[in-house]
Parts: structure tokens; C-alpha cells; sequence
């Protein structure tokens, strides 16, 4: 049966935006340096609110993506959803521990207000088996999370013990565990990629705003050399994931896209990691191997992520994973040059352009060869 293609609605692309407001925030917590480095404290804090909003972006965009409707319901959830998360960006600052509470009422309720869209589609739809497990599995992972950050807020307030990470790690696990055995034929992969997509769009948006600090120092040398690398780079982080979405990844493929949700949730944070790798480049407050660490920690993330991504590749290409080997051999490359010339800052940006546009150049290899094989077996018919 032929089944409508589903568009990317104006309302979803305005419940975004809110996501880039939470991005700044949750970044603005590595720019608070003690002793070298951001603490221990504020970079779990960093990382698991990182998490946390990836995660509540994927469960709102898998319920737009089955039943969304563009209707005055799904208006009015995602609205409320988007004012509750000003309360989580509010709470998104170094002495946290103050805002806790309300950081965790609203991740909750936000969670339960997906989890009731949920229990409405539950009834709509009790004739449909395969549907109402598909509700079942992630009902189970949006209440079981809720009800650990609820619980959190108490232990906290008696024990000092933060359950943030348990919650984190049971969405994630919930989810896991739900796609193994839920079938694909609800999923318009194509939507969910696009979505994936645009978001990763707006976490370029906040690395470009975050690398302005480049052109500062006038028309110098070092000036112009400096911002054109770091842009440079930039540039090819974006070419490489455009070839990845456009040329590569099988957007008709039949699948739940839990994977593919799971593995965006670790390459948007590496992005984020970036940038800020990339500011404290030019922050001499910052350890000197602490911030190579974190770059080339970054870099090695976001493009294993990308690689990981090629399990979604179209038919064709499955048969060029060959080429994974050298790109292995030049990440390998990249980090003993890192740390050989962590010194000198005009070479290891320079090797950072290299490192980039070999992956690539990788990719559009790749590429080519599925093209390749694809008028090869043609010729053969």
C-alpha cells in the first residue's frame, strides 16, 4: 500500500528553535575554568543535561514522526513542552544544585506530557496490535524515566546523591530494548532523518556563532590564518555530514530509527564538544593538554558516529566498508600528531584541516564507489 510521504510541519521546525536557545546554555557551563580545566561537577553537570535534551528532542520527534497530525492537539503539547524547557535552560548554570528541583519537576513533566499523547493514541488505536506495542515499549520508557527524576529530587535533598545519569541511561536503555523488538512499518525514516538533519543543522548554527571570536585582532596574519582554519573547519564537519545524509544514508530504508535517533544523540553532543574544543583554543586559562585531550576526544566521537551511521546506507553501498580500515589509520595518524605538536598551535589546527577533509575525502570516495558499483550491476542486467 502506498503510503504518503511525511513533511517536516512549520510547528515542529519553531519547537526546534527552543532546542538552540538550550544548546548555548548547556555550553556556556564549559566556560567557567578552574585550575586549567572546567570541574569534575560542572562537566558531569555539562554532560548529562547534554544528553538529557537530546534525549527529550528524540521522544517528541518519535511521536510527531507515528501520530502527528499538525493538529491543535499537537500544538498545544508541544507548546507547553516548549515553555517548560526555558525552566531546564534556567536550571542549565554552574551552581545547579540550586535550581534542581525545578530542573527536575520540568524534565518530568515533559516526559509525562509526551507519555499522555501516548495513553490518548493508546485508545485510538486498540484494534492494532503492532501499534499499541510500539505505545507500550516507549510508554515503559517515558514514565520509568519520570518516575526516576522524580524520585531524584528527594535523594538529593537528604543524600547529595544526584540519579540524573540512572534516568539518562534508562531512557536510552528503555528505548534500546523497545526497538529490538518493534517493527518499522509506523516509522517514515525519511521524516526521521530529515528531523535528525535539521538539528544537527542548528547545532552547526551555535558552532559558527561560537568561532566569531576567530576574527577578532584585526587584519593580521595570525588573525586571518587562525579564523580561516577554524572555518575551514567547520566547513568540512558540514561537507562531511551533507554527503553522509544526501548520498549515503537510506532514507526509504524500512526500520524503527531508534538506532539511528540513538547514534544522533552521541554525534550532537560530540558537535557541541567541538565547539567548545574550538573556543578553548584560544583560551590560554586552559590546560594545554587538557584542551588537545578534548578536541581530539571530539573529533574521534563526532566521526565515529558518522561511521556508525553507515549501518543506514543504502543497499549498494554495504559492500565498500573496506575503507574504514585506513580511516581508522589516519584518526590514529591525527592523534599522535595532536599530541607531538600540542605546542604549536599553527600546526596542529593545520593538521585538524587535514584530518577533516582525509575523512572526507573518505567519504566521497565511498560514495563514488557505491555509484560504481551501481553501473556495474546495471551493465550486467
Amino acid at each position: 500500500m502506498y503510503k504518503e510521504e511525511k513533511k517536516v510541519e512549520y510547528l515542529e521546525l519553531i519547537y526546534d528553535l527552543i532546542f538552540v536557545y538550550i544548546i548555548g546554555r548547556n555550553n556556556s557551563l564549559l566556560h567557567n575554568i578552574e585550575n586549567g580545566f572546567v570541574s569534575t561537577t560542572v562537566f558531569l553537570a555539562y554532560v548529562l543535561s547534554g544528553l538529557a535534551i537530546i534525549q527529550i528532542w528524540c521522544f517528541s520527534t518519535f511521536y510527531t514522526n507515528m501520530h502527528g497530525k499538525n493538529s491543535v492537539r499537537d500544538h498545544v503539547f508541544m507548546f507547553v513542552n516548549m515553555y517548560l524547557l526555558y525552566y531546564i535552560g534556567e536550571g542549565t548554570r554552574v551552581h545547579w544544585e540550586s535550581y534542581q528541583m525545578q530542573y527536575h519537576i520540568a524534565w518530568a513533566l515533559i516526559l509525562c506530557n509526551i507519555a499522555i499523547q501516548y495513553i490518548i493514541e493508546y485508545r485510538r488505536h486498540k484494534d492494532e496490535p503492532d501499534i499499541i506495542n510500539t505505545i507500550k515499549g516507549l510508554l515503559i520508557a517515558l514514565i520509568g524515566e519520570a518516575a526516576i527524576i522524580i524520585v531524584a529530587i528527594p535523594v538529593f535533598r537528604y543524600t547529595d546523591v544526584q540519579l540524573a545519569g540512572i534516568a539518562v541511561l534508562y531512557g536510552i536503555a528503555a528505548t534500546s530494548a523497545f526497538s529490538n523488538k518493534s517493527k518499522g512499518d509506523r516509522i517514515d525514516f525519511n521524516h526521521l532523518t530529515e528531523r535528525a538533519m535539521l538539528y544537527v543543522v542548528f547545532t552547526f548554527g551555535e558552532m559558527i556563532i561560537a568561532i566569531a571570536s576567530y576574527f577578532e585582532g584585526g587584519f593580521s596574519f595570525s588573525s586571518i590564518y587562525f579564523s580561516g582554519m577554524c572555518f575551514t573547519i567547520v566547513v568540512g564537519l558540514f561537507l562531511c555530514y551533507e554527503l553522509l545524509y544526501n548520498r549515503i544514508i537510506d532514507r526509504e530504508m524500512k526500520t524503527t530509527g531508534m538506532g539511528y535517533m540513538f547514534i544522533h544523540i552521541f554525534l550532537i553532543f560530540a558537535m557541541n564538544n567541538i565547539t567548545t574544543s574550538l573556543e578553548f583554543m584560544r583560551n590560554d586559562e586552559v590546560l594545554l593538554m587538557s584542551k588537545i585531550t578534548l578536541l581530539i576526544v571530539s573529533f574521534l566521537l563526532l566521526f565515529g558516529c558518522m561511521f556508525a551511521l553507515l549501518i543506514f546506507a543504502k543497499p549498494e553501498m554495504k559492500k565498500c566498508r573496506r575503507f574504514l580500515i585506513p580511516v581508522i589509520g589516519i584518526s590514529l595518524l591525527f592523534t599522535v600528531m595532536m599530541f607531538a605538536f600540542r605546542s604549536q598551535m599553527y600546526i596542529n589546527i593545520l593538521i585538524s584541516v587535514l584530518y577533516v577533509f582525509s575523512v572526507f575525502a573518505m567519504l566521497f570516495r565511498y560514495s563514488r564507489q557505491k555509484q560504481t558499483i551501481s553501473l556495474n550491476s546495471q551493465n550486467n542486467h
